[in-house]
């Protein structure tokens, strides 16, 4: 396992003032990371509305703070998105992008980006990788909406609660939840059959990795990164909430077994060079 944190990245190539917008984006995870997906997260000013088009990505993004508008050029929907709303877009979707309230948003792309592109004209990246190819046009999804429709689920063998919403059935390669953990929670896991970041945006706690020993304070800003090999423990000193993101993506149904871990959901990617 490794942790990232936005005081490692700063003063790096990972830390990018976006050109066509009032944002800066710290690269947290890389094609590098070989995990199937990146990871950006995002601070942004107001700004007026900019065009957006992934022509050869699918992205999620995932509001912490702040607020956004998004309209569907194609077919000229709107919507006003607050703390705990996500959307997806995909090669489907011209777009704009507007930040209404100075904002901080997760940004999560597969194929995973080598962190080094910058937007064409079309707002587009270059090809990384190869596409999930689906039909599927952009959607938003509200935590709060989900949270009250009864999605909420618990989990990590009666430890944690979440709402996983995105899944293997939307197509776009990997799985996007939101995870609590109440203070003074503890659960052993084990991801043998996945690679999973987890994003911290509130509390405190430590992770254990069992296999070598090693201990690390989590704290908002930083995200821990665990593959098959990485047998860990979770201990919640506050409440701690987080976003986790899988690939292979989840089903969205699946529950943590005795040793901490889930059922395959595909191909697991190959994850840093050596691991």
């Amino acid at each position: 396992m490794f942790i990232r944190s936005l005081d490692e990245i700063k003063g790096t190539d990972r830390y990018k003032k976006m050109p066509r917008s009032a944002t800066i984006s710290a690269r947290y995870l890389t094609k590098t990371e070989g995990m199937g997906f990146s990871l950006h997260v995002n601070r942004g000013e107001p700004i007026s509305p900019i065009q957006l088009w992934y022509r050869n990505h699918w992205e999620a993004n995932y509001l912490i703070s702040g607020a956004l508008k998004i309209t569907d050029l194609a077919s000229g929907d709107e919507w006003v998105l607050g703390p705990g709303d996500l959307y997806q877009v995909g090669p489907n979707d011209r777009h704009l992008y507007e930040v209404l309230e100075t904002e901080h948003h997760l940004s999560i792309f597969c194929p995973a980006l080598h962190g080094t592109e910058s937007h064409d004209s079309d707002g587009a990246y270059p090809p990384s990788g190869p596409l999930p190819e689906t039909s599927r046009t952009m959607f938003v999804r509200r935590i709060s909406e989900m949270r009250l429709a009864g999605a909420e689920m618990v989990v990590a063998n009666g430890n944690a609660r979440t709402i996983r919403a995105i899944t293997k059935a939307d197509g776009i390669g990997f799985s996007l939840s939101d995870v609590k953990f109440a203070a003074g929670a503890r659960a052993t896991l084990w991801y043998k059959h996945h690679w999973e970041t987890n994003y911290i945006i509130s509390g405190t706690g430590t992770v254990d990795d069992l296999s070598t020993g090693e201990s690390w304070t989590l704290e908002p800003d930083m995200a821990y990164n665990v593959g098959p090999k990485d047998r860990h423990l979770i201990s919640a000193n506050s409440d701690i909430h987080l976003v986790s993101v899988f690939c292979p993506p989840l089903a969205g149904t699946e529950q943590h077994d005795a040793d901490g871990a889930l059922s395959a959901s595909g191909p697991v990617p190959c994850g840093p060079v050596g691991y």
